[in-house]
């Protein structure tokens, strides 16, 4: 790259490298018969700094992290605000400017959070019959609830729920601020084969209630009951299994910002109610008896198409009260300018946020995120460095550390949909989220890393990375999260997705779930600091060849 070339000919001229004159004693040219020293190699700056990031700083900043006296770092709590406090200062030690403006500090990006806490008394009415609230339904996770006041609704019987090619529950419907109510699994022959061909989808791709609660949102409704064919015993029992997860806050933004089309993302979608019902109530809802139900599947089947049902939803009241409190919580933004190409940005992210405290017990989260937010910290120190000693990147660099990950990516979402740069001029994000333990998956002896999501929007990034680690870290590198239909859905779990449905290429480097994973048990003394290093200096290492390189990447993929 032109910029290294020239330090080396500027060391060269005045002479302050001793390894100028090293190369001139064992490399001599020739020149119209007159022996002159070759050019050095120019100083290879990136390892340089690199090994600046060290497991001794690692350890020191994530012993304040993740100690007790964060409490857990959860959203809009008193901890979170102590260690975006820190985060602050550790970013304008480092002489990193925050960017944010218009508010009371430069280095806080603050957005509003809605939390809902649940409360007792919620039912479902229907045919004069009362159903509980967390024994006949319950939500699909945490999530605002529509019915917080008693509610009349006359809800659409759709089928299936599914819409594929010239295949659609929804022809003829609308559903627009309708509660709809769909059976789950999809439809069939008559001999038990699917009607939906998979065409490139995971061949239970229509089993999930949360793609067919997808579509209904895309569709415009309000909510939607899945109708499970579980015995009623048995939904109840699962319920009471269920009963304290069922129980959690449920957080929203009341300020999304613009929407973004997302068909893919395996994860409660925003803006709809997502419920599951005893066979009981579903048939009720759907206006209907079993041998009713099991008549229509048949005729879907026979017909190998949606067919109308002999059956109509009756009228139903629901009521899921939630009491409501609004929360302020912040982003932690630290800027470093470049100088040829300082419009176009890097984003460097982690999220701080964790669990905070359940039942009187701290969740700390060490390594959940953690080792992520020290990493970051690490690659700003590494970066700051080479700035103040004249080897400053030429793009420039955003580090940030999330909020609200734990809730449901809120922090990113909040921030891609009001970026303080423009995404337009964001060439990647390099998001570190879980990379201080050893899964069960891997020997302790071999240094490894999980990399997610590198080739599906820049083939350009997906090289880089590689190289990086190829020339510098020497990594086994596991993309086992990165296949389509991956089973954990891994790519859609952290903040990198935010930026990734935007089109913004991103790498998500994790080392994946441990048996401490969202456990009281996730504490500093079980990170390797080691291999914590070794993996934040293999995302320096790409990141020092995004911002300094002379193209930038292109976005040229499109992989699910």
């Amino acid at each position: 790259m032109k910029k290294l070339l020239l330090c080396g000919l500027l060391a060269l001229i005045y002479g302050f490298p001793a390894v100028a004159q090293q190369a001139s004693t064992k490399i001599r040219t020739k020149t119209k018969g007159v022996a002159t020293p070759a050019t050095p190699a120019a100083p290879d700056w990136a390892r340089t700094y690199a090994a600046t990031i060290r497991p001794a700083e690692l350890r020191q900043h994530l012993t304040v992290v993740a100690s007790d006296a964060f409490l857990g770092r959860e959203a809009g709590q008193p901890g979170q605000k102590l260690a975006a406090e820190y985060l602050v200062k550790q970013f304008a030690a480092l002489g990193l400017k925050g960017p944010v403006t218009g508010g009371d500090n430069p280095y806080l990006q603050h957005f509003a959070l809605t939390r809902g806490t649940h409360a007792e008394g919620g039912f479902l009415r229907v045919n004069g019959q009362r159903y509980e609230w967390l024994s006949d339904f319950f939500s699909y996770g945490p999530m605002p609830s529509p019915f917080r006041a008693e509610t009349v609704s006359q809800p659409v019987f759709v089928g299936f729920g599914v819409e594929q090619g010239a295949y659609s529950d929804y022809a003829g419907l609308d559903v627009a601020g309708q509660d709809v109510v769909a059976l789950m699994g999809e439809p069939q022959d008559e001999r038990g084969r699917k009607l939906l061909k998979p065409n490139g989808r995971a061949a239970d791709y229509w089993d999930s209630g949360l793609r067919k609660a997808a579509l209904a949102k895309a569709k415009g409704a309000r909510s939607i009951f899945l109708v499970t064919f579980a015995p009623t015993t048995a939904f109840r029992k699962q319920t009471t299994q269920l009963g304290e997860s069922l129980r959690e806050p449920a957080f929203s933004l009341p300020d999304p910002g613009p929407a973004v089309v997302d068909t893919v993302r395996e994860d409660i979608p925003p803006g709809i109610g997502v419920y599951l019902t005893s066979q009981d109530l579903g048939l009720q809802l759907a206006g209907t008896d079993m041998a009713g139900l099991l008549g229509y599947v048949r005729a879907v089947g026979q017909a190998g198409r949606p067919v109308p049902a002999a059956f109509r939803a009756p009228a139903a009241t629901i009521h899921i009260p939630q009491p409501q409190e609004q929360l302020t919580t912040e982003n932690v933004l630290g800027f470093l300018e470049g100088t040829d190409k300082k419009d176009e940005v890097l984003v460097i992210s982690s999220h701080y946020d964790h669990l905070g405290v359940k039942h009187d017990t701290i969740y700390n989260g060490a390594d959940d995120d953690g080792s992520g937010t020290v990493a970051v910290l690490a690659i700003a120190q590494a970066f700051a460095q080479a700035k103040k000693e004249g080897h400053g990147p030429r793009r420039s660099i955003l580090f940030v550390a999330m909020t609200a990950e734990e809730e449901g990516l809120f922090g990113s979402e909040y921030y891609t949909a009001h970026p303080v740069f423009p995404l337009t001029n964001t060439i990647a994000d390099l998001n570190i989220d879980m990379v201080g333990r050893t899964d069960r998956k891997h020997s302790a002896k071999r240094p490894f890393v999980c990399i997610v999501g590198s080739d599906k929007l820049s083939s350009d990034l997906h090289r880089i990375n590689e190289a990086a680690n190829r020339d510098y870290t020497h990594l086994e590198f596991d993309y086992r999260f990165n296949v389509p239909n991956e089973p954990e859905h891994i790519y859609y779990r952290s903040d990198h997705y935010n930026f990734a449905r935007r089109k913004i290429p991103v790498i998500f480097y994790t080392t994946g779930e441990h048996a401490d994973y969202h456990k009281a048990t996730d504490d500093v003394e079980k990170i390797e600091f080691d291999k914590l290093a070794e993996r934040a200096r293999l995302v320096f290492h790409t990141a020092w060849e995004l911002v300094n390189r002379e193209a930038r990447i292109v976005v040229d993929s499109a992989k699910p």
